[in-house]
């Protein structure tokens, strides 16, 4: 991510928060569609209560959420917002652990994400 690079000029509430993310500025997280069943509703809020810049491992929230870490695994590649409900903030014991969109966004987000806010 490259917050030289020139996004889009939308004025709608997700634009303005990508384009905040990317500058490494925070803004509150705007409405987004309602969770599709409890599970997805409890992991939501889990993921969204990890700090910019932190992870949590797959064991961790799996025990967190009362579910396997497989199970958490299949749930968190099936994220329709992966930046915006951080589901790369999910690491395995032994390194990053496996992402939808490949290991090497995983990488860069975080790396993004690791720098002063």
């Amino acid at each position: 991510l490259n917050a030289a690079e020139t996004l889009p000029s939308h004025d709608d509430p997700v634009s303005r928060w990508l384009a905040a993310y990317v500058q490494t500025k925070t803004l509150p997280l705007p409405s987004l569609a309602e969770p599709k069943t409890p599970f997805q509703a409890r992991m939501r809020e889990a993921l969204l209560n990890i700090p910019v810049g932190e992870v949590i491992s797959y064991v961790a929230l799996a025990k967190q959420l009362h579910t396997s870490p497989r199970a958490l695994g299949q749930a968190l590649g099936a994220n329709p917002l992966p930046i915006m409900i951080p589901c790369h903030r999910i690491v395995a014991a032994g390194g990053l652990g496996g992402y939808h969109y490949g290991s090497e966004w995983k990488a860069c987000l975080l790396q993004h994400e690791s720098k002063p806010r």
